[in-house]
């Protein structure tokens, strides 16, 4: 048996005291470094200068946009002049046992500590007033344990060594309440041009919720909805613990509450900087954007900004006293990388006339008209051509009204939805490109249902609008302005068909760094396809298209810019409540919105008050931007595979060729140039050839299943009895019974060439001249020349072309000379010599 080694006692002994030795000179230590804990002079906030605040550039990192404490603002005043309602405000919000404690809460300290132990995700604070002092006033933002322990032990000092209300004095008179504004003085004036001391009830728990996050729930940001439930609840809180009465807080919670507008001295692009400092706010905090010393380079191109604002203040103000619209917002991205260059967000930030501060360029409001070409994209990727033609002709929508827009037995005549055109005139067959050209309402509505209201969303949504999520609320009025959208979004989703259907998600940062210039953030460029080129170069194609406009817009009018390729469309709502004009180049995309931000009606719409707003800003930022060109679409459509329906042939979608030559039907050898398509003349709604679940396939079995066919084809079927002798008729009885017979293989021609002779080498400086002999039925008319499948030129009789091979780009010792050749019926042929060259 193995005896167990014996402690000594002495060891074990000595083990002991040692530990405890060192356990009482830790405890010693910490009591000494507690004890040097100074409470510092509450006295001099004033005299204080606050550190480290942000600083936000423009593109360059030169121009400084905004620096958040440059004109800091704070006023001191006594507890005594104070007044209740913003005493009981902060304490029932921000700590309701501030009256009971004794500067710490054990048990928000005990649910802190055991969260940040274990791990819950978030940050647990439970901090009291007079922490929060504390942390104001003496500490760094920089959250250490060792900081938490002095930020307790302060507050535990402070709680001991001054009353409440000096400690609650000293908290409002030092808390945030926005931007520059510090102290509840300096808040009551800067929000409502009183002093604390007459602070309404409702005013003061405004003002109450701001300091839990300045920027986030500024009165001037676009977060005034959080900061309305924020002040609902300072109300309930301040209810529950009797601070106020049941009368009190109903008529506080219903009271009207007016904020002053805001005076931001040496701030430029305004409605830019709130942009961002939400932005920053929402991502990396309010103390760090507040304090944090952050040094922002934004996308903004300021020399670009301070002409659109120009731009935009003039024209608004021209538009209020021509046609009743008193705002303006404008945004430009560059639609290959998705930066902002500009934003603005109303004529003036601080006319509160209009609610200038309100910022129309993130407000989401109708889009009009300006939404079709994402229906349009949609249609385009699933089959439809710029030729296929719809009807325009009145039609009721609504299933359970009549043809004629009467509400069917047991339903309401309100839900009936026959939508007009801008004009209130009908045209009959319009082909897709002339209708979103022309922005025609009701070929529009019938290419949404085409397309389908899911599919269409889904563009949109790739494309970048973010608001239409929710498919089951939006029916086919969307296409003309159903939905709410905002013009940031909208003119970010247009740089897709400006980018080639590549998306850029806008940004406005270009680069963020710490304190110690350390970068947090950089660009980086970041796209992908969300729509086929092809499908975005139709859409650029239509809407650069002035000629197709001009019915509309007429010649040369706000949407034309001479001498550069832009493509633009227009937007309407109803009762000329919104306005716009988004266009593009392939450098910049251009959004513009007008009306009034109370939704009042104007006497006109998009083109009249946007439209040259929108003009003068682009053409002002072409002069220093490339004069990029579209890329031509392809638009061939092949007639074997796209039936005739989609290619535009509107009287019908059975059809037979035939050769205009012989005058007979097209045969296997007849040539494209001879072919002429003839399509019977059959007269339906485009319902009765296109099922919608399959567009490129056969006709539907039976059209008059879906719920829209009878609603369509009745008006179809009104017009075509009344026009039907205006347009020649093709029946089957004009078929030919006979084939091409000027077009076989028999009657194609013969070519040989003579000159130059595979049996010869010829010098590099050689003059070869081509010699050829041909026979057939037809006389040759055309021969082209080619050498090494190079194209050299095209010849007419009597072909003499000659050619020194030295000269050719693509020379080489073994050369092959290849004629394409046609008669003068368009028959082809070609042949091929070799000819060698001592090379």
């Amino acid at each position: 048996m193995i005896e167990k080694p014996r402690i000594n006692k002495s060891f074990r002994k000595n083990l002991i005291l040692f530990c405890i030795s060192i356990s009482i000179l830790m405890a010693g230590t910490g009591m000494l470094w507690i004890s040097s804990f100074q409470i510092p002079d509450f006295h001099s906030f004033e005299d204080r200068k606050v550190e480290n605040s942000i600083r936000i550039y423009d593109r360059t990192g030169e121009i400084l946009l905004y620096d958040v404490h440059r004109d800091t603002k704070r006023t001191d005043i006594a507890f005594g002049n104070m007044g209740a309602n913003i005493k009981n405000a902060t304490v029932a919000i921000e700590d309701s046992e501030f009256y009971n404690h004794s500067g710490i809460r054990i048990t928000s300290i005990i649910r802190a500590v055991l969260s940040n132990l274990f791990g819950t995700g978030r940050t647990q604070g439970g901090s009291t007033i007079t922490q929060q002092l504390v942390k104001n006033t003496l500490l760094t933002q920089k959250k250490t344990y060792t900081r938490k322990i002095k930020e307790w032990v302060l507050a535990i000092k402070i709680d001991n060594s001054m009353s409440k209300e000096k400690i609650l004095e000293y908290y409002l008179n030092e808390a945030p309440y926005g931007g520059n504004v510090y102290g509840i003085e300096e808040a009551s004036k800067t929000y409502f041009n009183k002093k604390a001391l007459d602070l309404t009830l409702a005013e003061a728990s405004y003002l109450a919720s701001i300091p839990q996050s300045p920027t986030f729930l500024s009165p001037y940001g676009k977060n005034r909805n959080k900061l309305e439930e924020r002040k609902n609840l300072v109300l309930s809180r301040m209810l529950e613990l009797n601070f106020i009465s049941e009368e009190e807080y109903n008529t506080a919670k219903k009271e009207t509450v007016v904020f002053a507008p805001q005076n931001t001295t040496g701030i430029k692009a305004p409605h830019f900087i709130f942009f961002i400092k939400d932005y920053l706010e929402e991502k990396y905090g309010s103390d760090m954007v507040e304090k944090g010393g952050l040094k922002v380079t934004t996308t903004l191109d300021y020399n670009l900004q301070e002409k659109g604002e120009q731009i935009v203040k003039e024209g608004a103000s021209q538009n209020e006293k021509d046609w009743g619209g008193s705002n303006a917002g404008l945004v430009a991205i560059d639609p290959k990388t998705g930066q902002i260059l500009t934003m603005i967000g109303s004529r003036d930030y601080f006319d509160k006339t209009i609610d200038g501060n309100f910022n129309i360029a993130t407000a989401v409001r109708q889009p009009g008209s300006s939404f079709k070409p994402f229906i349009y994209a949609t249609a385009f990727n699933k089959g439809f051509t710029p030729d296929t033609v719809l009807f325009d002709l009145s039609t009721e929508f609504q299933t359970t009204c009549d043809a004629y827009g009467r509400a069917l037995p047991g339903h309401n005549q309100k839900d009936c939805y026959k939508p007009d055109n801008y004009d209130g005139k009908f045209r009959g067959p319009v082909s897709l490109r002339n209708a979103l050209a022309q922005s025609i309402n009701i070929p529009a509505v019938k290419l949404f249902y085409l397309a389908g209201l899911s599919d269409s969303l889904k563009t949109a949504e790739d494309m970048g609008i973010k608001t239409l999520t929710d498919v089951g609320r939006y029916g086919l009025t969307l296409v003309i302005g159903g939905g709410e959208v905002s013009l940031l979004d909208m003119t970010s989703s247009y740089g897709v068909f400006a980018n080639d259907g590549m998306r850029s998600p806008y940004t406005g940062i270009l680069k963020i760094e710490d304190l110690n210039g350390n970068i947090l953030e950089e660009f980086k460029p970041n796209s992908w396809e969300v729509l086929p080129k092809n499908t975005a170069l139709i859409i650029s194609d239509i809407l650069s298209d002035e000629k197709s406009r001009i019915p509309t817009f007429g010649a040369h009018s706000a949407l034309f810019v001479p001498g550069k390729d832009v493509a633009v469309k227009t937007g309407t709502t109803n009762n000329n409540k919104d306005a716009w004009t988004i266009g593009y180049t392939p450098s910049i995309v251009v959004g513009v919105w007008a009306g009034n931000n109370d939704n009042k009606a104007m006497k006109k719409g998009g083109v009249a008050l946007a439209g040259p707003i929108w003009n003068k800003y682009i053409s002002e930022t072409l002069k220093v931007l490339p004069n990029e060109k579209f890329e031509e679409p392809n638009l061939e459509t092949d007639p074997q595979t796209i039936k005739p329906i989609l290619r535009g042939f509107w009287q019908g979608n059975e059809n037979f060729f035939k050769d205009k030559i012989s005058g007979k039907l097209a045969g296997e050898f007849t040539p494209k140039e001879t072919m002429e398509e003839k399509v019977v003349t059959n007269v339906h709604s485009i319902l009765f050839w296109v099922d919608r679940n399959d567009i490129l396939g056969p006709p539907p079995q039976n059209p008059s299943g879906n719920q829209q066919f009878s609603h369509w084809e009745i008006p179809v079927q009104n017009w075509w009895a009344q026009n039907k002798g205006r347009y020649p008729i093709t029946t089957w009885n004009d078929k030919p019974n006979r084939v091409d017979d000027v077009h076989t293989d028999q009657s194609k021609p013969e070519v040989f060439i003579i000159e130059p002779s595979g049996t010869k080498t010829y010098l590099p400086d050689q003059k070869i001249q081509l010699e050829i002999s041909s026979s057939g039925r037809f006389p040759l008319e055309r021969v082209d020349v080619f050498v090494n499948d190079v194209f050299l030129e095209t010849l007419e009789a009597p072909f003499s072309f000659s050619f020194i091979p030295k000269e050719l780009e693509n020379l080489q010792k073994n050369n092959e000379l290849k004629i394409i050749f046609y008669d003068n019926v368009f028959n082809r042929g070609e042949t091929t010599s070799a000819f060698e060259v001592d090379y």
